[in-house]
């Protein structure tokens, strides 16, 4: 075989293998009812991300599902991720410059019990369950719309973790939803402010 031939039989198969690592390396990144929720963000897709990175490792489509205003709206998935959101704001440092996507990652949202913590926290669970998952570290407070509802803060020990937190929502019994994210985006109630 001539150089020329073997040096196009290398860089095809240098190609191939490219190719199938990438594949590989994108269908495990993809988001999944397996992702598991941290602090920071669901499986692949971490809070402060921008949307094309966002996406990129959600690796599904991902549509708008609420418009509150110009700096924050929420994103939501679809399919078996059905019940995932994510609240998107505006990161402002980010703004300023050209050329630049501002729209990142706040803040997850899970409305679906398929969908567990890194702890296996889900909807459903007693908030005696939530408690000893995160043991001294939960901060307990009255749920504003629920009567007899609470919040369950986890606040994690961790310093790279500090300004992140994961909120259950209860009805004084269970966990009825749960979100996960930044501060001070992940305190908001309402959704968007």
């Amino acid at each position: 075989m001539n150089s020329k031939a073997q040096l196009l039989t290398i860089a095809t198969i240098t190609v191939m293998i490219s190719t199938l690592t990438v594949g590989t390396v994108i269908a495990q990144t993809k988001l999944t009812s397996q992702a598991k929720v941290t602090t920071n963000g669901i499986g692949p897709v971490k809070v402060g991300m921008n949307l094309p990175e966002a996406a990129a490792a959600a690796n599904t489509r991902l549509y708008v599902s609420y418009s509150g205003n110009d700096s924050c709206y929420y994103l939501e998935t679809e399919g078996e991720l059905k019940g995932v959101s994510f609240m998107v704001t505006k990161d402002e440092a980010k703004s300023k410059l050209p050329y630049v996507t501002s729209d990142i990652i706040s803040r997850v949202d899970i409305d679906t019990p398929k969908i567990t913590t890194a702890s296996g926290a889900k909807i459903g669970d007693t908030e005696a369950r939530i408690k000893s998952l995160y043991p001294g570290q939960i901060k307990v407070t009255s749920h504003q719309y629920v009567q007899g509802g609470h919040y369950l803060t986890f606040i994690p020990k961790n310093k790279a973790d500090q300004n992140y937190r994961v909120i259950f929502e209860t009805d004084g019994q269970r966990v009825t939803r749960y979100r996960a994210g930044k501060l001070p985006e992940v305190e908001y109630v309402e959704r968007c402010l």
